[in-house]
């Protein structure tokens, strides 16, 4: 068992700069991890979650025979694909391995034309396919009084791209327009809030494009997607629910929106 986990782990911190980046990012002792890979030790299963975590794998691969957990990691070839697309495509590829410490669940706050004077608070899981960092975004908000109900699901991908966190999403009803959000980390292991602007559309009958602050909360884990997503929806900015160190990053700021009137009649 030691012989395939050590196999294992090996094969993943190829991929990486250094064994010393990992274990920073990890947050292990070095000389402790360099018996896991020796197969000298195996982790407690605090630490063996943790390494899971970061390399985007179930605990029990693991464990797995090292020639199948290697195969079901080469990388697949690419379709072909027209050369814009592939070029963009391209940006999106492989970014698991940079991502790994940011998959996870979060919950994201921003202010929006459709909700003025309040917080929408949605629910965004990132997590690992193919080597693509792939997003699911949910939102569910009602108006008190019925007049406005927002469900929206969106899909997305993610890279790293110059310390930044891109993403770019789309309805999974392929109705409406495509978003964006760029997250600046501010210290590499800081990952409990994320802040950043996202650009979008309102969700409201006049779908004007907007752009507006946006802070995203890292979830404990023990927190069930249940739970995680009853607790989205549209939040008064005093309400006692939003974190008071949320409701400063996002600042006073409205969303900066366009409007018809912008432009003059032709």
């Amino acid at each position: 068992m030691s012989t395939a986990f050590s196999l294992n782990l090996r094969f993943l911190c190829a991929e990486a700069p250094s064994i010393a980046q990992v274990c920073r990012e990890i947050g292990l002792n070095r000389q402790q991890f360099n018996r896991y890979l020796s197969g000298a030790g195996l982790p407690s299963a605090h630490n063996l979650r943790r390494i899971a975590r970061h390399f985007a794998v179930a605990e029990a691969d693991l464990f797995a025979d090292p020639a199948r957990f290697a195969a079901a990691r080469r990388p697949v070839a690419a379709p072909n694909l027209p050369a814009p697309l592939t070029h963009l495509g391209r940006g999106f590829a492989d970014q698991a391995r940079h991502l790994r410490r940011f998959l996870g669940s979060y919950h994201g706050y921003y202010r929006t034309p459709t909700w003025p004077g309040q917080v929408l608070r949605s629910l965004i899981h990132l997590k690992e396919q193919d080597g693509h960092v792939v997003s699911h975004t949910f939102e569910r908000a009602r108006a008190a009084d019925g007049s406005i109900k927002q469900r929206s699901v969106y899909q997305g991908l993610v890279a790293l791209r110059g310390g930044r966190i891109c993403l770019c999403e789309a309805p999974r009803n392929d109705l409406g327009a495509i978003s964006e959000t760029i997250l600046m980390p501010e210290h590499p292991h800081q990952i409990s809030y994320l802040q950043g602007l996202v650009l979008g559309v309102s969700a409201g009958a006049s779908r004007r494009p907007f752009s507006a602050r946006t802070v995203w909360l890292r979830l404990e884990e023990k927190i069930t997607a249940r739970a995680a997503l009853a607790a989205t929806g549209a939040l008064a900015q005093d309400s006692a629910r939003l974190d008071p160190k949320i409701r400063r990053l996002l600042g006073g700021d409205t969303p900066l929106t366009l409007t018809p009137d912008v432009f003059p009649p032709s």
